[in-house]
């Protein structure tokens, strides 16, 4: 409790008591919070290694249009599968992806796991690490690694993060 005489606070042993507690409790809410904010990041990244590593296993399978694998798949739906095995649910096609997975990416910020999207959201990747993503191309190809090289870069429109 602070008193006021003559102009100037007193502090009583009530008051000095009551800014102690106000203080242990911002540094517990302030903990929490970090212990939050950690664990979701870092829960994502574990999502993130097994979805990289479920897609990386898909390499050498054949391109399908609508192709959901196993076995077969189309772009959107190889990122999907590996996603769905990490316990991570995402739309079915690019567009519906890139609009409805809200953490977006810059180029700059990308981390194993990201979406990466080109030719107007067209075509979906998903980064790997080191410059480079897998990608299910094109009829007629297979799902692959390739690196991110400048005509990626100048067709990039955008990228997310699932599991955030």
């Amino acid at each position: 409790m602070t008193v006021t005489a003559g102009g100037f606070a007193l502090h009583t042993p009530a008051a000095q008591a009551a800014t102690t507690a106000t203080t242990a409790r911002t540094a517990t809410v302030t903990k929490a919070v970090t212990k939050t904010v950690t664990t979701r990041a870092t829960r994502q990244k574990a999502k993130a290694v097994k979805a990289v590593s479920a897609a990386r296993a898909q390499v050498g399978d054949p391109y399908r249009y609508g192709g959901t694998g196993p076995g077969a798949f189309d772009c959107s739906g190889l990122v999907q599968y590996a996603w769905k095995k990490a316990g991570v649910k995402i739309p079915r096609v690019t567009h519906s992806q890139y609009a409805r997975i809200k953490k977006k990416i810059s180029w700059k910020a990308l981390q194993p796991g990201d979406l990466l999207f080109f030719r107007g959201r067209g075509h979906v990747g998903m980064y790997v690490g080191d410059g480079k993503m897998v990608h299910s191309p094109s009829s007629g190809k297979r799902v692959r690694v390739d690196r991110l090289s400048g005509w990626r870069k100048s067709s990039f429109a955008g990228a997310v993060r699932p599991g955030s």
